[in-house]
């Protein structure tokens, strides 16, 4: 919103803004009256940085006789967040308390649970936490109770190379991933959890290390409209290892990426199977609803036939990646852009719960 104030008596102009950037504009209705305070409502059409160059203003002078026009420099940015909306209704089934730190959460504490009492054993608690030893002391049967560990690292790694420019929806594959990545790290600085944020093309890109704290999602929205789109090829080999050597401690990775197919895929497969090995990594890649419905339409033509064996070939090679990526321990998530945001919450609420951290 600009602001524009006028000591003078109240009149009737019209105004323009020079605008650039990566995010798209719109602006409001001209002309706008004057009195005290007038406003230029700005409404971007998609995430990014907009800057505001300058603001040109015309008005009707006395007896009507002349037009002056004057221009304001400006020169300032404003970053443009995405919406943030929750889930809402069956999608996201996991949305109480108590999925995050749970009520009575009993697990191994090799599986990244952290002990917390014993109590007298009831019927219906499970047997394999027994406490022996103590059972033998007090002379009564005492079980062990764990609850949810807290205070991991979770970082948003986003692909900006030129494969997610690509729109699904209209809404580009990284603005779509960028969405449902503010999503998952509200909920989880909700939970105590620290949030960070990587991005890489070509060459590896901004790194903001995890940070604990509601107060820092304001952070994460700033650098989120910050990130630019790329035409670059995307360099895993170099991006993974910059981020494996950044990284001190076990944390949750959310890589926002795609692949086209099993050839592209290769260099990818191969550089996330070594941070895996340290890391818990969740796949995060966007199905392209028209592939399925090119392969399950009926052809009635010799060239739609043709259609429909290559977009099947698509999405068999893509089953095959993401079944290889699955065997080396990597949790993938490939869902419509529609049902990115519940599915990415779900998934990290069960990581929570199953303690595989």
């Amino acid at each position: 919103m600009l602001s524009i104030r006028s000591t003078g008596a109240p009149i009737l102009f019209e105004a323009t803004l020079d605008l650039s950037g990566d995010a798209s504009h719109a602006i409001g209705s001209n002309p706008f009256f004057l009195t005290r305070d007038a406003r230029i409502p700005l409404w971007p059409a998609r995430r990014g940085l907009l800057s505001v160059d300058a603001a040109w203003l015309r008005w009707t002078g006395p007896m009507r006789l002349m037009q002056p026009i004057r221009r304001f420099p400006l020169a300032c940015n404003v970053p443009v967040t995405p919406l943030i909306h929750s889930p809402r209704g069956e999608d996201l089934i996991l949305q109480f308390r108590d999925a995050l730190h749970g009520v009575k959460a009993q697990r191994d504490t090799g599986g990244g649970a952290e002990f917390e009492s014993v109590r007298e054993y009831q019927p219906g608690l499970d047997s394999r936490f027994i406490d022996w030893k103590r059972s033998a002391r007090h002379h009564k049967m005492l079980v062990r109770e764990f609850h949810a560990e807290r205070n991991h690292p979770v970082v948003l790694a986003f692909d900006t190379g030129h494969l997610m420019r690509e729109p699904l929806d209209g809404v580009p594959r990284l603005d779509a991933g960028i969405t449902a990545g503010l999503l998952l790290a509200r909920a989880a600085l909700e939970a105590d959890d620290l949030v960070g944020s990587y991005s890489f093309d070509s060459r590896p890109g901004h790194f903001l290390p995890p940070a604990r704290g509601i107060q820092s999602f304001r952070r994460l929205q700033q650098t989120a409209a910050s990130l630019a789109y790329s035409s670059d090829e995307t360099n895993f080999t170099l991006a993974m290892a910059d981020l494996h050597a950044r990284l001190r401690r076990r944390s949750l990775i959310v890589l926002f990426t795609d692949f086209t197919d099993t050839i592209t895929a290769e260099l990818l497969i191969e550089n996330v199977r070594r941070i895996a090995t340290r890391h818990l990594l969740v796949f995060v890649s966007l199905r392209d609803p028209v592939l399925p419905e090119i392969f399950e339409a009926r052809p009635a033509s010799e060239a739609l036939l043709a259609r429909s064996v290559v977009a099947g070939d698509f999405l068999r090679e893509r089953s095959i990646v993401l079944e290889r990526l699955e065997r080396l321990g990597i949790q993938c998530i490939d869902v419509p852009a529609s049902q990115l945001s519940a599915a990415l919450l779900n998934r990290y609420l069960h990581i929570k719960q199953r303690g595989l951290l």
